[in-house]
């Protein structure tokens, strides 16, 4: 196991920096995640860590120790990626094994690791098969066992479950982070699945154009998001934002009118803003409820589930607004819903898209870190 640093990391294609000085700290024995659109630069990120790119600037320190100038293979690292990268002529077994043999490790220590790896990933019945006789879900648990063995400080895992079908996903998120429970290492993990980032990390890393947005655990960047950037790719459906004016500010919050002069309450620490200001009411779908005093809607789809339902539409103004309800709904697509957005759930955000404080938070929100850090 091994704590893991980044100082000030850059990465360069010639005129082009894809990677804005990275500070980060990723604790010994985290399951860290790097989450955010394709071209964010979380794969470019991994790679470095991984020695598989050239790092242009910065320092990388694993476990204590400078490793900018050590090969991937001097690192102590063990990788999975998107592909399984399976040997097809080789038994499962011999796919576990096949590095330790490279390295000249005594066969019986070589056996007793892919014994191990093989109880572990529950892949005993399958040592004598080979690839193509597995499904995809027990090829990706070679291809994790095959890091397995290798003992290493640090697992990386570039979107490792991207190939499988939705249920075999959720499946493996679960093997995944239960593997990480049972052996303890630190493990990074870059995906541009946010449930993924939110069901499996103890830290996310939200990155955007090659900068970090957010870092936290998965709730704080839920509850207390950094920006709107954070606020719409943390959480699924996204939040809804509505653009409103400043008309009052008290001790308890923010007064606030939408284009139509309707006036919406968010509880708020509102000290900076001023009478006047333009600003974005942000309301994820799961705290809209309806109220026949609520905010007008005209719904044009309704996705109903059976446990839940998800109303989409329009705001007057033509704003999209998606509501996530408990149990089923009888409204239908274009009718007239009321929606009503509680003043205590409610997210402000000023011009430049930063957050302001909620002013009150329960229990579970007021668990650990999340707030914004350089990057």
């Amino acid at each position: 196991m091994a704590r893991v640093e980044l100082r000030g990391i850059v990465k360069d294609y010639g005129a082009v920096r894809a990677i804005h000085g990275i500070d980060l700290e990723i604790e010994d024995g985290a399951f860290c995640v790097f989450v955010g659109p394709s071209g964010c630069g979380k794969s470019t990120l991994l790679r470095m860590i991984a020695g598989l790119e050239e790092i242009s600037g910065g320092d990388l320190m694993i476990g204590g120790e400078r490793v900018n100038d050590l090969r991937a293979a001097e690192r102590g690292l063990a990788m999975v990626f998107q592909t399984y990268a399976l040997y097809p002529h080789m038994s499962v077994r011999q796919n576990l094994a096949f590095g330790l043999e490279n390295m000249r490790m005594p066969k019986d220590q070589v056996a007793a690791r892919v014994a191990e790896a093989a109880r572990m990933l529950k892949l005993e019945p399958y040592l004598d098969r080979r690839p193509r006789a597995l499904s995809g879900g027990q090829r990706q648990r070679v291809a994790i066992g095959r890091a397995v063995v290798r003992e290493p400080r640090v697992f990386l895992f570039d979107e490792p479950l991207s190939n499988l079908d939705a249920e075999l996903r959720v499946a493996m998120r679960a093997e995944i982070a239960g593997l990480h429970r049972r052996i303890g290492n630190t493990m990074i993990y870059v995906t541009h699945d946010q449930v993924e980032a939110m069901t499996m990390a103890d830290q996310i890393v939200v990155l955007r154009d090659g900068r970090i947005e957010q870092v936290g655990a998965p709730i704080a960047l839920y509850n207390r998001p950094a920006n709107t950037f954070v606020a719409g790719f943390i959480g699924s459906p996204r939040m809804n934002f509505l653009t409103c004016t400043v008309t009052a500010r008290d001790a308890e919050g923010v007064t606030l009118a939408d284009v139509h002069g309707r006036v919406l309450r968010a509880m708020v620490d509102a000290r900076t803003l001023a009478e006047g200001d333009t600003v974005e009411l942000g309301v994820r779908p799961e705290h809209l409820h309806p109220d026949p005093d609520g905010y007008p809607v005209e719904i044009e789809n309704v996705e109903q589930l059976g446990g839940e339902s998800y109303l989409y539409g329009r705001t007057p103004d033509g704003t999209a607004l998606t509501a996530h309800l408990s149990g089923q709904t009888g409204l239908r697509r274009g009718a007239r819903a009321h929606l009503a957005i509680r003043p205590d759930l409610a997210h402000v955000f000023r011009a430049d898209g930063s957050a302001l404080p909620r002013l009150r938070l329960g229990e579970l929100e007021a668990a650990g870190p999340g707030g914004p850090v350089a990057g």
